[in-house]
């Protein structure tokens, strides 16, 4: 999901990418406009919302849909919040926190992920089989974050040596002893086909489980709910669509994102079904795109605990179900 191979390959290309969707954008395709800001270049972690932009299901509810590529330094934030796109794309713990530390008038409308991908990869033969054994080791991962600040803590790693992470497994294939942050549905493909088995420590098994999400502002919510409605609607349809039939969208995505092929495409399909990341633990699909507000709060508390929170909010105001009905 965040391989450096991707930014050499298609940062040129970014611009390009985000024409999908893009008709005339005025009145007279009887269309409402809307456009999406993603967290990363075109990949199956996003293979939902480019389904529905394929099948039509945006068009069937009446949006013209324009899907624009992220990247390492895009964050939708402010986007969102300026009202220069309608909808982004994050995780609950960091929308709790761009509004208790940014003031960002932002609400999470709908699950892209139950579950989190997230988390410390480790080669097979690694004597590292739970979180406690990393004490007194070298982690690579990315200052200031916040998952890494509650494992450290909670599995009291005080003698952990951190160093930053990179969107490469180079080092990892060069050092048995490296350990760093990745995504089960990128990382591991990447050095397993390089001949290095893996495994992984998952966030979420941790007890650092944040949603991933796709947002809105409150004003656009409360503008425009009809809108909010239909586009939480079609990108759920997309999704369930998406893990019956990945197909269609993975070629689309490998035309949009050359950098892709369809071996590791299939890698993180498989990834993303077999850990049920989508579906949570339902197979039946009930809760593909759904929120419990159990586990935000239990999230809101973990923030408020590593005091990563400036300021005490209401967590509820930090996402709605009114659109999941």
């Amino acid at each position: 999901m965040r391989s450096f191979s991707v930014l050499l390959a298609i940062a040129l290309l970014a611009a390009a990418a985000g024409i999908v969707g893009c008709r005339s954008h005025d009145a007279a395709n009887g269309l409402t406009p809307v456009k999406l800001q993603t967290d990363w270049y075109p990949q199956p972690e996003h293979g939902g919302f480019y389904t529905a932009l394929l099948k039509g299901y945006y068009k069937q509810e009446g949006l013209d849909v324009q899907i624009l590529p992220g990247g390492p330094y895009v964050s939708s934030d402010g986007l969102v919040a300026s009202g220069a796109v309608q909808f982004g794309l994050q995780s609950s713990d960091h929308v709790l926190e761009a509004i208790a530390n940014s003031g960002e008038p932002i609400i999470a409308v709908g699950a892209t992920m139950q579950h989190d991908p997230q988390g410390i990869l480790v080669r097979a033969s690694s004597p590292v089989h739970n979180w406690g054994d990393l004490d007194g080791r070298t982690i690579a991962v990315k200052p200031g974050s916040t998952w890494w600040e509650f494992i450290r803590k909670r599995f009291h790693l005080d003698h952990v040596h951190e160093i930053p992470a990179t969107y490469s497994v180079a080092n990892f294939l060069q050092d048995p002893n490296y350990m760093q942050q990745g995504f089960v549905t990128s990382e591991p493909f990447f050095a397993q086909k390089a001949g290095v088995p893996t495994r992984m420590l998952l966030n979420s098994d941790a007890g650092y489980d944040p949603y991933r999400v796709f947002f809105t502002s409150q004003a656009y919510a409360a503008a425009h709910p009809d809108i909010v409605a239909k586009f939480t609607r079609a990108s759920i349809r997309g999704w369930r669509e998406y893990l019956v039939d990945p197909a269609p969208t993975n070629a689309l995505l490998r035309k949009l994102n050359p950098a892709l092929n369809p071996d590791w495409m299939n890698y993180s399909y498989q990834a993303l079904k077999s850990g049920n990341f989508i579906t949570g633990d339902d197979p039946s699909g009930a809760q593909v795109g759904q929120f419990d507000p159990a586990r935000w709060n239990t999230m809101y508390q973990q923030l408020l605990d590593l005091k990563v929170l400036q300021k005490p909010i209401d967590p509820t105001t930090a996402y709605t179900t009114k659109f999941l009905k």
